[in-house]
């Protein structure tokens, strides 16, 4: 149903755009549809319909399609269908952060022609925030917001708000500057509307609004800006100058491009895939991982061998050694998930981290717990059954295996709680502990539990 809702959309769009009518009246029909519609129905559109737009259609409103579009190849085609003093003014017109990632990605030999064709001003804001690192915030920030100096009265405020805002729509929250140009704090504008006009702005400023500064990590910034739930925050320099601003949407993609990221180093990967990702690159990426994960393999492989007398006399014990190291595996990673979420909280006190293992432990032991009472009495009841063994020794199997479950489970908790721990506390991303990893620690836990208790029970105390 929504597919087909979206479709008549597109199609009302594209009978709008090819209507043959005036530009202010397809300019005025268009003002209905949000800027997403009208980016999704581009890769329908001829060449010459395509300039045709951009020339009946606003530049910032041109700038705010072009941000819709995913793909850095298709914005690069669009761009280039146009004059480079077109394409720069739409490239001008676009959020800052946005411009700088299409600049910073596009292959374009139109590239220089375009940053040539814009103002000083804005080619250097570009080239200036396209230097920060991209793993730090203020490759995230924008420069579209408002700022005043708290010397200000609330009605000269009000002044410079309107002046500022044919330049910058990001206007919910204010900045507010020291006349030296250093941080201040901010104000909300239902506060600016509701204050008296002849007040001074330091009656409503809010000096410990939150901030960030420009050389943070984005990791290291994210407890702030989840925890503070604001429309923008300001990202400052070291110097506390605000640079820019980060903002509700780009809090969203830092949001989905950290979780991505983790996401992909909970798989094994070092960075995210696409689908237009080289088949190499990929190898490369997942090689490193498969070859550490290959020699843990081995080691696992080794110590099941050294129990080669054990599983000689008690065959019977290798059809259950699955299943202590699946859930072993599934608890290590459980714990992994758990402890990577506390771990993004940078005020984590060392009493914290303890109680978080101890939490983790006793919840490992009690699942442990009850899975291995059942265990003892499903599996011995089957090998007695199912197998044809006496119940003495059935049941002698199965408590074998109810211990281990329990063991296995207390410690792979354990282990996937303490190795992100220990990551995070040498400088590593705590998610490169990541899934693969502890699934085969966990295994060799199992491993070690499973045919060491097989031995010292059924083997070396009851002689089977």
């Amino acid at each position: 149903m929504e597919e087909n809702k979206k479709e008549k959309r597109f199609q009302e769009i594209l009978g709008i755009i090819r209507s043959g009518a005036q530009p202010e009246e397809i300019r005025d029909k268009l003002d209905d549809f949000h800027e997403k519609d009208i980016a999704a129905i581009l890769p329908r559109l001829s060449d010459g319909e395509w300039i045709m737009l951009c020339n009946t259609l606003e530049i910032a409103r041109v700038a705010d399609i072009i941000e819709y579009v995913d793909d850095v190849d298709d914005a690069e085609t669009y761009l280039e269908a146009l004059p480079d003093e077109k394409a720069a003014q739409i490239l001008s017109a676009m959020e800052t952060d946005e411009a700088v990632d299409f600049l910073k990605n596009t292959d374009s030999d139109r590239k220089e022609s375009w940053l040539s064709h814009m103002n000083v001003d804005k080619r250097e804001t570009l080239r200036k925030m396209a230097a920060y690192e991209e793993d730090t915030i203020a490759s995230r920030m924008t420069t579209n917001f408002i700022r005043v100096k708290l010397s200000m009265t609330v009605q000269q405020a009000m002044k410079a708000l309107v002046a500022q805002a044919a330049v910058h729509d990001n206007i919910s929250t204010i900045y507010v500057e020291h006349a030296d140009g250093t941080y201040a704090g901010a104000f909300s504008l239902k506060d600016l509307i509701l204050a008296r006009k002849e007040n001074s702005l330091a009656d409503i400023v809010v000096p410990a609004y939150p901030s960030v500064y420009a050389d943070e990590k984005i990791a290291d910034c994210l407890s702030v800006i989840e925890d503070y739930s604001e429309e923008s925050i300001p990202v400052l320099s070291r110097a506390n100058k605000i640079l820019g601003v980060v903002t509700a949407n780009d809090v969203v993609e830092v949001i989905d491009d950290e979780m991505s990221e983790d996401y992909a180093k909970l798989g094994g990967l070092s960075a995210e895939e696409d689908l237009n990702e080289p088949i190499s690159t990929s190898v490369r990426k997942r090689l490193p991982w498969l070859v550490l994960l290959l020699f843990l393999g081995l080691m696992v492989s080794s110590v099941v061998s050294m129990y080669e007398q054990v599983v000689a006399k008690l065959t019977i014990i290798m059809a259950f050694q699955s299943m202590i190291l699946d859930m072993s595996g599934n608890v290590g990673t459980q714990s992994l998930a758990v402890t990577i979420r506390v771990l993004m909280d940078e005020n984590l006190t060392g009493h914290e981290k303890l109680r978080l293992v101890r939490r983790e432990m006793t919840t490992g032991f009690l699942n442990g717990l009850v899975l291995g009472v059942i265990a003892t009495v499903g599996v011995g009841i089957y090998i007695a059954l199912a197998k044809g063994y006496a119940p003495a020794t059935a049941f002698s199997v199965s408590l074998c295996i109810g211990l281990s479950l329990v063991l296995a489970m207390l410690i792979s908790s354990m282990v996937g709680t303490v190795i992100p721990m220990f990551f995070k506390k040498v400088g590593v991303d705590p998610a490169v502990a990541s899934g693969p990893l502890i699934t085969t620690v966990t295994d060799l836990v199992g491993v070690v539990t499973y045919y060491s208790l097989a031995w010292i029970m059924l083997v070396h105390y009851l002689g089977m």
